[in-house]
């Protein structure tokens, strides 16, 4: 698919993702690579633009990464950010040096709003500052264009060459007007259109994947996660009953999911469904093993022989589909794309089922894009937007050995913690919610009987990064009816607690 590109050079900088997911809520495609990606690469993809990262190093260290200085006589638009910025200076001829005052945080700059990156912008804005250099002298034909009190260069430009730069961090949501830049840069400098539409790439997908198939078979492992079921529904528009989805029911997922995700699947998608329904198997492997990492494995290896049984009914296939993203291309290589990672999705399955070739049609997507494709598609919302999940599913909710009646418990207690949220508003402004069963026995009463039952703990976090986490600050009432229904609606339970820790350092998940 052709397409306008616009490539983020990564010099280790920890926003490299989240500057590429503000291009492309601009509508402009982007990708991230690695600093060192040699020019004659850059040439052949012909973008119509470039944007250096931040980083840790300073520019004026040995071994600190820098590019080819001919970058800048391509005639393509760059935009240097942070260390990105010290970086076009020092090798254009300016000064970079360390600054006096270290600036770090919210910032008030003032721009000079004639400069086609700040056009439409206020004279003075508040942006993200981190940084120890500073740009003490700045390289011949370039002029300043905004600054702070301590940072004399906070932005500089060399128009006739289509050189930007900023010291501040336009991506993040602190810097005001940041996404406003970030366009300007698009659309001012590098001319673009904007063609990067989710309507636009699921069409074309759908026809790539018709011509790459024709009339092979597809085979595909349904998790009933957001990533796989937009892979599925999308490989199932192009090829229909030429894919078989199967979908594993390890009995660890959340209360009527399963049901949920046959009843879509079988009546919505014009594909050939399999349901395999091993609980008890699973559970049998799980009984008495309460390490987690240990329950990871068994979780997964399981998965694999199960889905390997099926695969072997079917025969020969020539595809299988995996939901890989584009943050798990990014991980496991800065775009180099060989190397993937072993465990996202199906990790793994490639060895024991008998195929062809790999089809990732959601490779390119970051995760708000899949589920953009997800709506286009046609897949209700309620499975678009559900909360994320681990691989192991309740297992890794469940503290210590798992039986079919600790699992009742969770999907229970889990269904009304998600039911409440929902009813209160809650649902689409927290980052991961869910509820998992500790185990701690502790004495209660109830109706004028000692109790001797299990606590459940509730969890609720904002994120925007899934790296970083703090506690969701929920409101009493609605903690107060969750802990009440938990306590009179399922057996077993007689205190509800809540988890006020932040990663780190603790994680989002339990176990």
């Amino acid at each position: 698919m052709e397409r306008e590109l616009v490539i983020v050079l990564d010099f280790g900088g920890q926003y490299n993702q989240l500057i590429a997911r503000r291009v492309r809520e601009c509508n402009v495609y982007c990708e991230v690579m690695s600093y060192d990606t040699s020019l004659e690469k850059i040439k052949e993809l012909d973008p119509k633009g470039i944007i250096f990262t931040g980083g840790p190093a300073s520019v004026y260290e040995d071994g600190s990464p820098k590019c080819d200085k001919e970058i800048f006589e391509l005639g393509i638009p760059v935009l240097g950010i942070c260390y990105g910025s010290q970086l076009m200076s020092h090798l254009l001829g300016g000064e970079v040096s360390k600054a006096p005052v270290r600036e770090y945080g919210k910032t008030e700059v003032t721009f000079d709003t004639t400069s086609k990156l700040f056009q439409d912008l206020s004279e003075t804005s508040i942006c993200w500052m981190s940084h120890t250099d500073f740009i003490s002298e700045i390289p011949e034909g370039f002029r300043i264009t905004g600054r702070t009190d301590s940072c004399p260069v906070a932005a500089l430009e060399k128009a006739d060459q289509k050189l930007y730069a900023v010291q501040f961090h336009p991506e993040v949501v602190h810097t005001q007007e940041g996404t406003q830049m970030i366009s300007n840069f698009l659309y001012n400098i590098c001319e673009c259109t904007g063609d990067w539409k989710m309507d636009s790439f699921v069409e074309d997908s759908i026809k790539a994947i018709k011509e790459k198939v024709g009339d092979k078979k597809v085979l595909c492992a349904l998790s009933g996660g957001v990533d796989s079921s937009v892979a599925a529904v999308m490989i199932a528009k192009a090829i229909g009953k030429q894919l078989t989805c199967i979908f594993v029911d390890h009995g660890l997922l959340r209360k009527n999911e399963g049901d949920e995700v046959e009843a879509i699947f079988s009546n919505q998608f014009d594909l050939n469904f399999i349901r395999v329904n091993v609980q008890e198997r699973f559970y049998a492997k799980l009984a008495g093993v309460s390490d987690p990492e240990t329950k990871r494995k068994i979780v997964g290896e399981e998965f694999i022989r199960v889905f390997e049984e099926e695969a072997k009914k079917i025969g020969v296939v020539d595809y299988l589909v995996q939901g890989t993203i584009y943050p798990d291309v990014i991980e496991s290589g800065l775009g180099k794309s060989a190397v993937i990672k072993s465990h996202h999705n199906v990790g793994g399955l490639p060895d024991y089922v008998d195929f062809k070739e790999i089809i990732e049609p959601l490779r390119d997507l970051f995760k708000d894009e899949v589920r953009k494709a997800g709506l286009e598609l046609g897949i209700p919302e309620n499975l678009v937007f559900r909360q994320p999940f681990p691989g192991p599913g309740l297992a890794i909710r469940i503290i210590g050995d798992i039986t079919p009646e600790k699992v009742q418990i969770i999907q229970d207690a889990d269904a009304i913690y998600r039911e409440e949220i929902a009813k209160a508003g809650l649902d689409k402004t927290i980052g991961q919610y869910f509820a998992a069963l500790t185990n701690m026995r502790s004495v209660g009463v109830m109706g004028d009987e000692r109790t001797y039952d299990y606590a459940v703990a509730l969890r609720a976090v904002n994120t925007s990064d899934f790296m970083t986490a703090e506690s969701a600050d929920l409101p009493w009432e609605v903690l107060g009816i969750v802990t009440s229904r938990i306590v009179n609606e399922v057996k077993g339970v007689n205190r509800v607690f809540y988890d006020c820790t932040g990663k780190p350092p603790a994680t989002i998940e339990f176990e």
